[in-house]
Formats: structure tokens, C-alpha cells, sequence
């Protein structure tokens, strides 16, 4: 399957595998970035049999993209919410099942990884979070779906995080560990960004392992 998916959720860009695949991995990006900011992974990651899908955030935020208001988060991630539900269900009709479906995210990307997939009632190849955090955890028993913790996760994060303190998203994957939600859980020396060395190496090789 190298078709482009027609999908009207998200703008987005389809980047096909080099060898037909129906494996897809699903990009998120971060703050005042877009999906251009990450059309280098194709080529980075160089998994042949995986195809990519960079969408960009519904919001204007200077000269990028914005998934929430930081100040006022709760709104922004509702809405990104229903357009991740709108963009997997364009997708299953276009006969790109979730369950080959990896899910990625960097910075406020990760968040809304980490808030999709808690709901999310069908399985997933896996959850990628980068340098991100989790919103509104004093809801999780509530509104988490049993699914989650059936799910394969990798959470990263930097000890130098300038922007998102260490220590706080590490909290919070330990809260969401202790409800059952299976999560590996990585630390690097690096700032808010992605290591394109070892993290990535990291990430590649727990991404081809989704299909072992």
C-alpha cells in the first residue's frame, strides 16, 4: 500500500514506505513548529517498510502551529482530541488499520499522543512521546479506556529539558505506570529536543520491533 490516504481531519503530508507496506506512523509536532519541521524522519529513521503521515496542528501560533492554548489548555486538546478520533476513523475506511498504526509526538505533540491513545478504544502498533508531559491526569480513572493498558508505549524525555522540567513528566509516567498503563520510560542528556544519535537509534529500533 503506497496510496496517499485522502483525509480531511488534519492537514497533513504522506511521505510512502519504499517497499509497500501498510505500516504507518502518524507525527505530531510541537508548539509554533509544523509537519514541515519533521520531514527529515523519513530518511533519519530509514525503516523501508514504514510509511509516514506529518499532520499539522488545527491552530495558528505566530509563524507555526499550535495543538492547545498553553495558558488555557483544556480546549485545544479537547479539539485535537475529535480530529485524531475524525483522522483514525478516515483512515480504517481507507483500509489503514490502527493496529499498524504507530502514533508519535514531540512536545505539545506528545501530550496529545498521551491524551488520544488513554481513549482510545482500538489497538495501536504503539505510542511514541517525546519531550512532553500529560494533561489532566486527576481525570485518568475516569475517562481511560481498558484498551491502554493493553498498549505498547515509549516515553522519552530529556534531563535537560529547559522548557519541560524532567521531574514532572517522569511524575507523571509513574502515575500513569501505577494505574497498569505499560509504559517504557527513557531519560537522555539532552535539552528540549530529539537526540538524533542514541534516542533515535532507541526509537527506530523499538518502532521495527512493533512488527517482529
Amino acid at each position: 500500500m503506497t496510496q496517499a490516504p485522502a483525509i480531511t481531519a488534519l492537514e497533513s503530508r504522506f511521505f510512502p514506505a519504499a517497499t509497500p507496506s501498510a505500516r504507518l506512523m502518524i507525527v505530531l509536532h510541537g508548539l509554533g513548529d509544523s509537519m514541515e519541521g519533521f520531514y527529515w524522519m523519513p530518511q533519519l529513521l530509514a525503516l523501508p517498510r514504514l510509511n509516514y503521515l506529518l499532520v499539522n496542528a488545527p491552530n495558528p501560533y505566530f509563524m507555526g502551529k499550535a495543538w492547545y492554548d498553553v495558558d488555557n489548555p483544556a480546549p485545544g486538546v479537547t479539539q485535537g482530541r475529535a480530529l485524531l478520533g475524525q483522522l483514525f476513523a478516515e483512515l480504517a475506511a481507507e483500509g489503514w488499520p490502527s493496529s499498524d498504526v504507530v502514533l508519535f509526538g514531540f512536545s505539545q505533540g506528545c501530550l496529545m499522543s498521551i491524551d488520544f491513545a488513554l481513549r482510545y478504544d482500538q489497538p495501536l502498533a504503539g505510542i511514541v512521546g517525546v519531550s512532553g508531559y500529560a494533561f489532566a491526569l486527576d481525570t485518568l480513572e475516569a475517562e481511560m479506556h481498558p484498551r491502554a493498558r493493553q498498549q505498547a508505549w515509549l516515553i522519552t524525555h530529556g534531563s535537560h529539558d529547559e522548557l519541560l522540567p524532567v521531574h514532572r513528566t517522569r511524575a507523571q509516567m509513574e502515575q500513569l505506570k501505577a494505574a497498569g498503563v505499560p509504559i517504557e520510560w527513557h531519560e537522555f542528556p539532552k535539552t528540549h529536543t530529539i537526540d538524533p544519535e542514541t534516542e533515535l537509534s532507541l526509537i527506530r529500533d523499538w518502532i521495527a520491533a512493533r512488527w517482529r
